[in-house]
């Protein structure tokens, strides 16, 4: 693990020293002035946010098929999911594609007998294999999806989790996309994953709603919006689909980045190419309960970690947008996570030791207005992106969120000291087979409905597949 770089190291010491001249010589003028800057920071943020949902809603044209299919290479990287590997492959095999056109990698660790096994056993189409990858350190998902890009043959290429269930005519929209590019500079197209309950749940209902809500919030509007500026954003783990070569010549994924998306996005802007996002979705469960939930928000926020301290070691690289980008993204995310518990803390003790004083609530108002101000802005985007999505998000889920938002100040804290103790470990999240869906239990998320011409193409793909 790399240390601090030069600038890095000049950045904290340059806070450290002014803070630490503030506070001995004049401490009303740091007090004054971390609120301050948390005030404007705040601000700042929801404004990004309420300009992100006025972009988002511009919606580009549907583009021309293009005349020749490009090949596609399908990847996805398992690991000790044999009891989800059969739904995977069925799911895959829905996917309205030539089958000539495409190449489908289910990618397995040597070790993992118990999924090599499932599998293999699995009634599979014929462009769809399993690939062991030899064994080796790190045991990460970017490691394996490093050795399938070596072994892709298409020209584009998309990954998929094993709890997925992507939309079947996402490939072809993608492809379309690509094809319709005129810059030639377009190297990823990131499709919105929505949230769904399918038959009896294991989780948390106020989790599973939460998560929901806000995987709409950054897939219906954060990430459209950020594209529409032509700005890079932290990619999803699942259902970005790249140009093959590009992909190749920036060397594939972080193998020892825990959120190995999130960094690829940048990187690819670092070398010049573009980002954008898809409208047909892919869909999956919400983790479940709260031992599900806290690993996988750990692994997120340290990756967030490693991706920032990677990207700030030389953040003119970026430029000024790419590097704007990376803060309101990124390190808006991670200062988000660490802040929330402690502002929902502030509030809940200003309001607690007046109230057993018997005296009115004081606070800053203009920090606390500023706060009101951002959350509000959080719960537009969650409620905009919920309707978008087709995911509940009413009056008391908004009325829960700041407890789901304190939750994710628990996961900093862990991923902060993961990141300190085991840097590159990978917090496994478990999948579990999706039960049938009941007619009494409603769905986080609906289908969007295919049209004629797709649903005959969908019989024809289930009478070819084995």
């Amino acid at each position: 693990m790399r240390g601090l770089a030069p600038v890095q190291i000049a950045a904290l010491l340059t806070l450290s020293g002014a803070a630490g001249v503030l506070a001995w010589f004049r401490p009303d003028l740091l007090g004054s002035g971390v609120i301050l800057a948390g005030a404007y920071g705040f601000l700042a943020v929801a404004l990004w946010r309420t300009a992100l949902i006025l972009l988002s809603a511009v919606t580009p044209p549907s583009p021309p098929e293009p005349a020749i299919w490009p090949r596609y290479t399908v990847v996805a990287a398992l690991y000790h999911e044999a009891e989800v590997v059969g739904q995977l492959i069925e799911r895959l095999s829905r996917i309205d594609y030539p089958a000539d056109r495409l190449q489908g990698l289910i990618v397995l660790e040597a070790h993992d007998h118990d999924t090599i096994a499932a599998a293999l056993s699995a009634p599979r189409p014929d462009w769809l294999e399993v690939f062991v990858a030899p064994p080796g350190k790190p045991q990460t998902k970017p490691r394996a999806l490093n050795f399938a890009l070596a072994r892709a043959t298409g020209d584009l290429l998309t990954v998929y989790d094993a709890e997925d269930e992507p939309d079947p005519l996402q490939l072809r929209e993608a492809a379309a996309r690509f094809a319709a590019d005129k810059s030639g500079r377009l190297a990823c197209l990131q499709a919105p994953l929505r949230i769904r309950r399918r038959g009896a749940s294991n989780g948390s209902p106020f989790l599973d709603r939460q998560f929901a809500a806000e995987y709409a919030s950054l897939f219906e509007t954060t990430l459209p919006g950020v594209a529409r500026l032509g700005l890079p954003f932290p990619l999803g783990g699942t259902s970005n689909h790249f140009r093959t070569a590009v992909l190749s010549a920036v060397e594939g994924w972080d193998s020892w980045n825990v959120t190995e998306d999130a960094d690829l996005g940048f990187r690819l802007w670092r070398r010049g190419w573009k980002l954008g996002v898809l409208s047909r979705p892919t869909w999956e469960t919400p983790p479940g309960g709260l031992d599900n939930w806290l690993p996988q928000r750990t692994r997120w926020l340290k990756g967030y970690m490693q991706t920032w301290g990677v990207h700030t070691r030389q953040p003119w690289r970026l430029g000024w947008r790419g590097a704007a980008a990376l803060l309101m993204t990124v390190g808006v995310g991670l200062v988000s996570a660490a802040l929330h518990g402690l502002s929902l803390a502030w509030v809940a003790a200003a309001v607690l030791v007046s109230l057993m004083a018997g005296l009115p609530a004081e606070t800053p108002a203009l920090a606390l207005s500023v706060l009101v101000l951002g959350a509000a802005a959080a719960w537009l985007s969650c409620a905009i992106g919920a309707r978008r999505a087709g995911v509940p998000y009413g009056p008391v889920d908004m009325i829960a969120a700041p407890a789901y938002w304190a939750l994710l100040s628990l996961a900093f804290v862990h991923a902060a000291w993961r990141l300190v103790r085991d840097p590159f470990a990978w917090d496994k999240t478990r999948h579990g087979r999706d039960a049938p869906a009941r007619p009494d239990d409603p769905p986080v998320g609906t289908h969007d409905t295919l049209d004629e011409t797709a649903s005959l193409r969908l019989s024809a793909v289930h009478a070819a597949a084995p």
